[in-house]
């Protein structure tokens, strides 16, 4: 689905950012360009950033 249609950004593309080690919205930003131009799918792109993030610690720490 996407998350930013600004840039086109998908939620899979902000999961490899995590897999990628975009741990911060900042990281996000530079490796997607998510949230870099009007910002309306900044909360959504928090949600899918920490989700992933939640979800590949859980999986490293196994």
């Amino acid at each position: 689905m996407y998350v930013c249609l600004c840039r086109n950004v998908t939620e899979q593309q902000i999961r490899q950012a995590v897999n990628q080690g975009a741990c911060t919205m900042r990281d996000l930003c530079t490796q997607t360009g998510a949230c870099s131009r009007c910002g309306k799918c900044g909360p959504h792109a928090r949600e899918v950033l920490q989700t992933s993030l939640e979800a590949s610690s859980s999986t490293h720490s196994r």
